[in-house]
């Protein structure tokens, strides 16, 4: 039976965007519960170091949610979502979740795209390698190649080098043009300029390659080498680990059961973090992604909104970096070429095993889950479905609960009186 609880307003994620949006609500005096996939809060940017090693902000933020009163579900993860009432599954079964309001704080994933060998062992996501390293993987000595594009490879590099691997090479898919006039973009934060170049300081020995990409990975029981072309030449680097993904996109999906309208695959927000549904809020990544201190301006908003109180002049900062996503968008979109890599024998849904020749280009979602069940399994197509959309020019998959893969019990059961 799944226990009831009520709250005036739930916050799902406890990333940067999620603790500003928690603590900002709590303050005011009002029952908040957070939501959150992990064991601890932070997100995918905080949670995997040591707090010792946090950024003075970051240790302050986790500081104060923890004494502010809001109630955290952590390895909780929400199955169904409808107007003013979320079902979530955790370690202690099943709960529904009633509140006045709504924040979305469910953050971005990585963009894989397809390409031969991607699913080698020891290919990994960009991020996916970071929180590895974060956690305690060994890389001292291990020849690792970062491929992929956006501002994250820029930090992940920097992990990976500190942590005394032999980085080979950085790619970076866009063209040197597109990077210099996002750079020239950012004449207004100067912080962000001087963050890359920190970054790009800490790997300075390793080349930096735009315009360049990963073509293949190669290997037998495990990764042992990759090609890597700029569409002109092509070379072979032979490596123990790969780091590679196009970017990062929103995690809409809890948004799209509630019924929230997306643009450009983030959730659509006004001036005070409000969604297209009453009571609902969104901020950070899934409104567009745009960095921690970006997502934690959207988390303020959205806290004091969902809480009844008047954000005043942080709505104007947070449409400064809803602004700033869709450069960062513009500027990293992955390229033609990249879409391309896959051939009729590549896998494009891991959890089903599905080859790209199995499907034809002008089906759709819907018609790759009937014919071929591509998006089927597991993840619900949050890997493969991204990667079709990018690859064929497909619609979104449809968002349907369960969320997540649950036993049958959790979505029959009733609720329990409210405690």
């Amino acid at each position: 039976m799944a226990e009831r609880r009520d709250a005036d307003v739930v916050v799902i994620g406890a990333g940067p965007a999620g603790l500003a949006a928690a603590v900002h609500a709590a303050e005011t005096g009002v029952r908040v519960v957070v939501v959150d996939q992990s064991s601890n809060p932070g997100g995918q940017i905080w949670r995997h170091r040591d707090a010792r090693a946090l950024p003075p902000a970051a240790r302050q933020w986790l500081d104060r949610f923890g004494a502010c009163g809001a109630a955290l579900l952590a390895d909780t993860a929400v199955v169904s979502a409808d107007s003013g009432r979320l079902l979530v599954a955790g370690p202690n079964g099943a709960i529904a979740l009633h509140a006045r309001a709504i924040v979305l704080a469910t953050g971005a994933r990585e963009l894989f795209l397809p390409f031969p060998g991607w699913t080698l062992p020891n290919v990994f996501g960009v991020g996916g390698l970071q929180a590895l390293v974060k956690s305690g993987l060994d890389v001292r000595g291990k020849r690792v190649v970062i491929a992929g594009s956006g501002p994250l490879l820029f930090p992940v590099a920097a992990t990976v080098a500190a942590a005394g691997a032999d980085l080979l090479a950085v790619c970076e898919h866009a063209a040197r043009g597109r990077l210099l006039a996002f750079a020239a973009s950012l004449w207004r934060s100067p912080s962000k300029l001087a963050a890359a170049a920190a970054y790009r300081s800490a790997f300075r020995r390793t080349p930096f390659r735009t315009g360049a990409w990963v073509e293949r990975a190669e290997g037998r029981d495990r990764l042992e080498s990759v090609a890597i072309t700029d569409g002109r030449r092509r070379w072979i680097v032979p490596c123990d680990y790969l780091a590679t993904a196009a970017g990062l996109i929103p995690n809409v999906e809890v948004g799209l059961a509630l019924g929230c309208e997306v643009a450009r695959g983030a959730l659509v927000v006004d001036a005070r973090q409000a969604t297209s549904v009453g009571g609902v809020f969104a901020a950070g990544e899934c409104t567009g992604v745009a960095g921690e201190d970006a997502a934690v301006i959207e988390g303020t908003v959205a806290g004091l909104a969902a809480a009844g109180r008047d954000p005043g002049a942080w709505s104007r900062r947070a449409a400064a970096g809803r602004a700033f996503a869709r450069r960062l968008a513009a500027a990293f979109a992955p390229r033609r070429e990249v879409t391309a890599r896959a051939d009729a024998t590549t896998i494009v849904c891991r959890c089903e095993d599905v080859r790209c020749g199995d499907l034809q280009p002008d089906w759709g979602s819907r018609q790759a889950k009937l014919a071929a069940r591509a998006g089927m399994g597991a993840c619900q197509g949050r890997v493969c479905g991204a990667a079709l959309q990018q690859m064929f020019g497909w619609d979104a998959p449809r968002v349907r609960p369960p969320l997540i893969p649950v036993p049958t019990g959790v979505l029959g059961d009733p609720e329990r009186e409210p405690r």
